[in-house]
């Protein structure tokens, strides 16, 4: 659904909205649709700027995608398969966009006033962080308890022999 969606809202940027050619669209006090070319990934790292570059930022965040599809197929947890299907979907939004136009699409503008507290982003970058944030959450709050009986059996069964 991130995939698709982020595909959709990118597509109505571009086609729709005609984005790169105006540059900004002013919707909120608090908010812009403003035209931006990522070549690098999040915070502007690793940035691109060659055609070598950026097929290794492709090949390097498809190794990472293929990581988190593994552990997605893996998962048992409601909790974690939605968190890592959003970091999964965003990063293959990503994904095709490097792949097809050679930069990330990104286009919402937070700000308060002239202060921008994020960079400028896309709805892939905020599932990645927002799935990412659950399951870093949900890794150091719902850690199993040992079980006593359990960490006591091997030793009751040292002890009969």
């Amino acid at each position: 659904m991130v995939f698709a969606i982020d595909v959709g809202i990118k597509d109505w940027v571009v086609h729709g909205l005609r984005l790169q050619e105006i540059g900004q669209v002013y919707v909120l006090p608090f908010f812009n649709f403003t035209w931006t070319q990522n070549f690098g990934v999040s915070l502007g790292l690793f940035t691109a700027g060659s055609p070598e570059a950026r097929w290794a930022l492709v090949a390097m965040t498809g190794a990472i995608a293929a990581f988190v599809f593994v552990w997605l197929l893996r998962e048992r947890k409601l909790a974690e398969i939605a968190a890592l299907g959003m970091v999964l979907g965003g990063a293959a939004g990503n994904i095709r966009d490097r792949f097809a136009v050679g930069y990330v699409i990104d286009y919402a503008d937070l700000h308060i006033g002239g202060f921008r507290p994020f960079l400028i982003f896309n709805l892939a970058d905020a599932a990645i962080t927002i799935g990412v944030l659950i399951i870093l959450a949900r890794s150091l709050l719902s850690r199993e308890k040992p079980d006593a009986e359990a960490d006591s059996a091997p030793e009751a069964q040292k002890n009969a022999s």
